[in-house]
Order: structure tokens, then sequence, then C-alpha cells
């Protein structure tokens, strides 16, 4: 087989400590009252002069810091009432620099910013001839490896060189989480339902409990099945006792304080308790983010909300998904850590303003690398997964949501990709076929990007399979966080090239071009030879 031509570029996106965001600092309830009565105790004047050094100082690295100071300190009113003081006989500078206490800025990206995919702006005016406006997501992780999507804007010229937008220093999390509004008969059908068949389909479904003030008060599992505690054994537990408490539409804050409620009554019993998860797993499974309209994109962090995700938001593959209504939808798949558990979520947004999170369930969504086709096959949402860590898969599905039977289609072949072979993001489709870039591990735990082609109207059948990498780290690529590892997690077509972004060690990214008409060429001859010979028969 040919060597394939690969053209590195010099444009690098390395981690910048500078970039922050003001984060809740959480306290134990003691600490927290020692800290609120040294302020209360201090003269207004010495407050006033506090709060004017406090605003000098940060108001240039955060926007509307006295804001997130008054939002954290109402995280902290349930402090007042231990120690009998009057929230409401506050100065509005005592509520703010109080706030500041439960403040702490975190450094998004001081670790490492990789795991990059790229799609098409929503926005292509303005543009000359031969350039494309696209959209860059970025795994940006900082302390305690904790990771978050973060995002850059550019544009591809006629050369396929990326002029990037002036990055943003004022960083924010999303300026509004909206959960559901419920009704009481749904929410109890479908609450009965997770009941009856609970023990059917534990090992398969995965939702997230949501993050709680004490969530020590809850059992603790972050994925359904997971904890044989959550089985009822098929009995029906009446939800009466917190359904009682509300009105016949609710909202989740409603629901979950009733719940931290309930959890507190000494009489409550175990099959209750149970119930109480079963309910904030059902409430949480979708929400919304919604960032400020005068936000650059670059400034926008979707940073981990729930409790699955306390330990990361994991290498998100963004696509755009064109329905048969030729309506645009972006979606992204990634995966929820909470340092034990993951759990395989959806992002879709329109335009990266405005996004919903929903959960993915079913068998196939049990482990990380799922990536969804940018259209619907034969009527079918298609998706390609790993669900057994080692091989390539794909699954379909009339839900996006529910992806429950898969069929491997690729596995390791070659010296290169003995450990492993996974998808490095979304199919490509282009006329002679689905163009997947993947992912393999080797000896060493050596990292390559390679390719494939199948066939448009099955992509169970594969058409061609390089027999060597199309990339393998350089040695300027070697050092990092994690060694010898390449790593993409979307790839566009754009001016007749491959663009193809990518990690180097887990600490930086680039990306690079490859001719896409010699790579098909490629594909459809010398690789054609190495169809797996699952595939061979499916054509006979």
């Amino acid at each position: 087989m040919q060597q394939i031509a690969v053209t590195r570029k010099k444009t690098q996106f390395s981690p910048d400590p500078s970039r922050v965001i003001a984060r809740f600092l959480s306290l134990s309830d003691e600490r927290s009252a020692d800290i609120i009565r040294l302020v209360l105790a201090m003269p207004e004047k010495e407050v006033n002069l506090a709060l004017i050094q406090l605003l000098r100082g940060f108001s240039q690295r955060h926007r509307s810091i006295s804001k997130i100071f008054n939002e954290h300190f109402e995280k902290v009113t349930h402090i007042f009432k231990k120690i009998k003081v009057n929230v409401d006989a506050l100065s509005e500078s005592q509520k703010a620099l109080i706030g500041s206490y439960f403040t702490m800025e975190y450094s998004i990206e001081s670790a490492a910013f990789f795991n990059p995919s790229i799609v098409e702006h929503p926005d292509q005016s303005g543009l000359r001839l031969g350039e494309k406006r696209v959209i860059i997501s970025f795994r940006a992780t900082g302390e305690g490896h904790i990771s978050s999507i973060v995002f850059r804007a550019g544009i591809l010229d006629k050369n396929n060189d990326l002029h990037i937008e002036p990055v943003g220093k004022m960083l924010a999390e999303g300026d509004k989480i909206i959960y559901n509004i419920y009704n009481k008969k749904r929410f109890q059908e479908k609450l009965n339902g997770m009941q009856q068949h609970l023990n059917i389909i534990s090992s398969s479904i995965t939702v997230e409990i949501a993050e709680m003030q004490d969530p020590k008060n809850i059992i603790p599992p972050a994925i359904l099945g997971k904890h044989p505690e959550m089985h009822f054994q098929g009995k029906i537990i009446s939800p009466d006792f917190i359904f009682d408490k509300l009105g016949e539409n609710f909202t989740y804050t409603e629901l979950n304080e009733k719940l931290q409620l309930a959890i507190k009554d000494p009489q409550i019993t175990r099959d209750q308790i149970n119930l109480i998860n079963l309910m904030l797993l059902l409430a949480s499974s979708k929400y919304e983010i919604h960032f400020s309209i005068d936000s650059a994109i670059s400034e926008r962090v979707i940073f981990p909300i729930s409790v699955s995700e306390e330990g990361g938001i994991e290498d998100a593959r963004f696509v755009k998904f064109t329905d048969n209504k030729e309506e645009v939808t972006y979606y992204a798949t990634y995966t929820a850590y909470d340092r034990k558990n993951i759990l395989p979520k959806l992002i879709s947004t329109k335009d990266f303003y405005n996004f919903k999170i929903l959960p993915l369930n079913g068998q196939v969504s049990q482990n990380k690398g799922m990536a969804l086709f940018p259209r619907k096959i034969n009527g079918k949402y298609a998706m390609l997964c790993r669900i057994d860590g080692f091989n390539n898969y794909i699954a379909y599905s009339d839900n996006l949501n529910i992806w429950n039977e898969a069929k491997m289609i690729q596995k390791p072949k070659f010296p290169w990709e003995f450990v492993q072979i996974g998808n490095a993001g979304s199919p490509i489709e282009t006329e002679d076929g689905w163009l997947i870039i993947t992912h393999s591990v080797g000896p060493m735990r050596e990292y390559s990007l390679s390719a494939s082609l199948h066939q448009l109207d099955n992509p169970e059948i594969e058409i061609g399979r390089l027999n060597k990498p199309l990339m393998t780290p350089v040695e300027s690529e070697r050092e990092g966080y994690v060694p010898n590892v390449i790593y993409s997690c979307g790839s566009i077509i754009h001016n007749d090239d491959l663009v193809i972004p990518y990690a180097m060690s887990d600490h930086s990214s680039t990306y690079a071009t490859v001719n896409l008409k010699e790579l098909l060429d490629v594909l459809k001859t010398d690789g054609k030879s190495e169809v797996n010979e699952n595939n061979q028969k499916n054509t006979q």
C-alpha cells in the first residue's frame, strides 16, 4: 500500500492556566457558620471596603462577578437558620461579601487541552471563496483531572490554514440551567413502568442522579442497575408520600426539595429510599444550559453539573446532523465520569448558545466512544460504538436516546491495533461511501489514526481499510500527560481535503490535512483486499 501524504499544520492549541471560571466553594456547615459569623461581625465600613477591593481585583477576570457572589450566597442561606440570623436584615454588601468566601477560581485547562472535534459553524456569512467558518470543541482538563467542554471558532481558508478568532478571557458556565416541568400523572406512569421493569432492564438503562445539596443523604449510585439495592423485586411502591406535597405540575427544584425532606424522616423505609433515588434518576434525565448572548464562543464552558459528571465530561464528538426535512441540529456524544463509572450522554444544540443534555439509554450505551452518523440510514438513527472496549460496532435505533442492539463491523487485525480499535469521530459522508477515521492501540500503548470506507446504504459492509496507519505520533508528539498518543474526536472535509484535528499525548492539540481523493482511492484499491472476512461473507 502506498504511503498517504499527511500535512501536519503548525497551529497548536495549548493549555492556558489563565482561563478560569468562578465556582462555588463547598464547606462544612460548621465551617460555613464560622465564616458567616466573622463577616457579620465586621463594621459596615469594613464590609464595603473589602467588597470594593474584591470587585477591583476580580471584575476584570469574570463577567458579573457580583452576580456570582450573590448566587453563591444563596447556596448557603440554609446556614442562617442554624445560627438564627434573619437573612432579610442583611445589606446587599454583606450578602455579596459572604458569597465571595464561598467562591473559588478554577483553571479549566491548566493541565491539558486535547481530544478535539470540528464541525461547520452555523454562521457561514461574510466569507470569501474557498473559506469555511468552523467550531472546534476540546476537552479541557484542570486541577483534579476534571474535564469540561470548551470551544474555539475560526476560518479555514482556501489552503486549509486555520485562522482562529480572538480568544475571550471572561469565561462562564451557563447562565441558566433548566430542568423539565413535570406532570404528576405522566411522571407516575413512567415511574411505575421503571419499577415494573427494573430487574429486567437495570443492567442496560443508564440515567443520572442530579446534583443534590447533600448527596450523602441519598444512596449514591450514579447508574441505574449497578447496585442491587435499587431493585424493587416486582413491587410497585407508591410515590404518594412525595406527590401529596406537590401540585399537579412541578419543577425539578420542587421535587428535589420534597425528596430531601423525606429522606430525613426517621420512619422512611428502604423501599421508599430506593424510590427516591429512582425519582431523581427520572427527573434529572434531561436538562438545558443557556449561555449569555454577549459571550464569545471561546468563553462558553460546559462544566460538570451532576453527580454522574463530577469526575469530568470527556471526549465530546460533535457532528452536524441533518434530518429528513433538511433541518440541522448539532449533536455531541460524550462520556460522563463520576470517578468510578462512565455514563454515555448526548448534547444537542442549534446555535451553540443553548444546549440540551440528554441521557443515552439501552444495552449499547455502556462504553466510551459512541459517535452518531450525520443523518439517518434507511429511516433509522445510526451510531458507531465500542460496547466491549476492543472492537468497532454499529447500532441502529428509532429513538435517538435508546440504543439496544449493535453489530460488530471491525475488530483488531493489524499489529498496530491489537490492543483495541475504535472510532475517532462521527462518519463522514462521501460519494464513495462513509469515511470512518479510526483510532487504534498497539505495542507500547501507542495510539494511531487510520481510516476505513463503508457502503452508504449499509455501513456494516466495509469497502476498504488501510493496512497501515494513516498517522502515528512523530517525535514532537510523544511527550505529554499520556505519552505516545494521537487522538481525534471528529474531522470534516474542506477544499477536497480531510481536515483532522487531533490531540498530542493528551496535553495539547493541532490539526493535519489529507487529500481526500488520494485517501479514497487507496481505500478502494489497495485497501479493498484487506476487507475483513465477515464483511466479505455479507457481500456474497
